[in-house]
């Protein structure tokens, strides 16, 4: 059985959702057996790993099918990790199933506020998805963060006020993470030039495993 399953979600685009989750699933499958599942209908991360070469270590995808929940159920049961990255919404039937199914959620975020108006939606949303999973349990990720930026302290300082735990490992705003998609690998197939952006991931991982 999975040790963590792990959804990545906003109801926002362009937060860095697929990026996220790209990496997020790369480095895991360093540690461990892990699959994607693309529930994202517009199939970026299908897109990624598809252009990929075969010795860049992305972990395979699979699409969530017409039972999202026995989709991803059965992936937990022959892999250690099963990373989710779903489509830009927090309503309809199979966000509702893949929130059912999961262990984990990650909400990317970026320093913004217009982004810190939509994680008030998620808030809800994930108040409502733990009545049937209730030891559901979650994390906003901050992304593209710059560590002498105000506002990304002040975004910070705001986001602490929703019942969303927020990590301390946060993606800085770094040329590898594109580099990566561009090349189609991860972070972590980019050699030296992606040390950084590596050291965000395998801090969020660390965190994320503890949650």
């Amino acid at each position: 059985m999975a040790d963590r399953i792990i959804a990545v979600i906003n109801q926002k685009g362009g937060t860095g959702k697929t990026t996220l989750a790209l990496n997020l699933a790369a480095g895991l499958a360093r540690r461990a057996a892990t699959h994607l599942v693309d529930a994202d209908p517009q199939g970026s991360i299908s897109q990624w790993v598809a252009m990929a070469a075969a010795h860049t270590g992305l972990p395979p995808v699979a699409q969530p099918g017409a039972d999202p929940f026995a989709t991803i159920a059965q992936l937990a049961c022959t892999h250690r990790y099963v990373v989710v990255d779903c489509p830009p919404a927090i309503q309809g039937d199979l966000v509702a199933a893949v929130m059912r199914s999961v262990q984990v959620i990650l909400i990317p975020v970026l320093p913004s506020p217009i982004d810190l108006w939509a994680s008030v939606g998620m808030a809800a949303a994930l108040g409502e998805a733990r009545r049937l999973n209730p030891d559901l349990r979650a994390g906003l990720v901050l992304n593209q963060l710059e560590s002498r930026n105000a506002l990304s302290r002040a975004m910070r300082e705001a986001l602490a006020e929703f019942d969303i735990p927020i990590l301390q490992a946060g993606m800085q705003r770094r040329a590898a993470y594109r580099s990566a998609a561009v090349e189609g690998t991860s972070v972590y197939g980019l050699g030296k030039r992606a040390q950084a952006a590596v050291a965000d991931m395998e801090a969020i991982i660390e965190e994320v495993l503890c949650l």
